[in-house]
């Protein structure tokens, strides 16, 4: 018998996988595509260069290529992945830069051709939570009517003070406003934050993760922080100003924060992978497969499932 009813293996949190299988009936990966978006964290807006732990391709390391058409992208990913998983479906992921930012009538031009694409089930859009405009929301509206939607929205912390430092470009309060203006389209929303920002401490990302669980979300992504060539992050990582956490460390932050959510909110990401080519630090961040492993060894030690802590009303 399983441990936690959203599971039917070994599992304790809510994975995207049983997730996808228990609505769709397959597999299903995503592929992630690059819409050629820019951010307003970059075009001067809102500031210059983007978030400091940012590549030049604006979190879209493993996207397509921007030289390629979107169509291409999808093919070329999608081929691969049906000779791993035979018969797999697809979400079509517009990971890189911010994808609601810009004329709505870029968004309608990426967006449409995927809405009754072969094999696709549903969109999943990357974003802020300050790029969306009316107009912008009435097409989501439309797209959510004719298909599954889903916006990925950008947090990483709900500290301010971190956000600035890390040059962020939104506060906390736009970020609940911008999910506010989703939710009331009932548009999926899974949320990203990142473990192991400058400064912050063991509880205040537990306390992001405690907030979090409080709101009207459907999925959470946790990444840890990674440090890639030519990012501000970089410089001052070289500079020893701030230090990393350590595998376990992790491991044991990660579990508590799993402890605190909600176990309907599913879990779509619990560790980052960046670019082995560019990576700088952590190492053990490539580890991905027993970074997993480790999360659910403790789980078990500490007899854990997700929302064991949660205090019952």
């Amino acid at each position: 018998m399983n441990v936690f009813k959203f599971s039917n293996d070994n599992k304790r949190y809510h994975t995207f996988n049983y997730y996808l299988k228990n609505k769709y009936h397959h597999k299903v990966a995503k592929v992630s595509l690059n819409a050629n978006f820019t951010c307003p964290n970059r075009d001067g807006t809102k500031g210059i260069g983007g978030c400091i732990f940012c590549s030049s391709s604006g979190s879209g390391d493993f996207a397509g290529n921007v030289k390629d058409s979107l169509e291409k992208q999808f093919d070329d990913v999608s081929a691969v992945l049906q000779k791993k998983w035979p018969g797999c479906r697809y979400i079509a992921y517009f990971q890189a830069n911010s994808n609601t930012y810009g004329p709505v009538e870029k968004l309608r031009d990426c967006i449409e051709p995927f809405i009754n694409k072969k094999d696709v089930v549903a969109i999943s859009i990357a974003t802020r939570p300050d790029c969306l405009e009316d107009d912008i929301l009435k097409y989501l509206d439309s797209v959510n009517k004719r298909c599954d939607l889903w916006i990925e929205l950008g947090l990483q912390t709900i500290h301010d003070k971190t956000a600035k430092l890390i040059n962020r470009g939104h506060s906390y309060l736009e970020f609940i406003n911008g999910l506010n203006k989703l939710r009331q389209l009932n548009i999926n929303v899974c949320v990203h934050i990142i473990n192991g920002l400058p400064f912050e401490t063991h509880e205040m990302m537990l306390t992001t993760v405690k907030e979090i669980g409080k709101l009207d979300i459907q999925a959470l992504k946790i990444h840890m922080l990674y440090v890639i060539k030519n990012t501000k992050l970089n410089q001052i990582y070289q500079n020893n100003e701030f230090t990393m956490l350590t595998r376990d460390e992790y491991v044991d932050l990660v579990t508590e924060q799993l402890s605190y959510l909600p176990e309907n909110i599913v879990i779509e990401r619990l560790t980052g992978d960046g670019n082995v080519d560019n990576l700088v630090a952590p190492d053990w961040s490539i580890k991905k497969v027993t970074i997993l492993n480790d999360i659910d060894k403790l789980m078990v030690k500490k007899n854990y499932v997700q929302g064991c802590n949660l205090v019952q009303k």
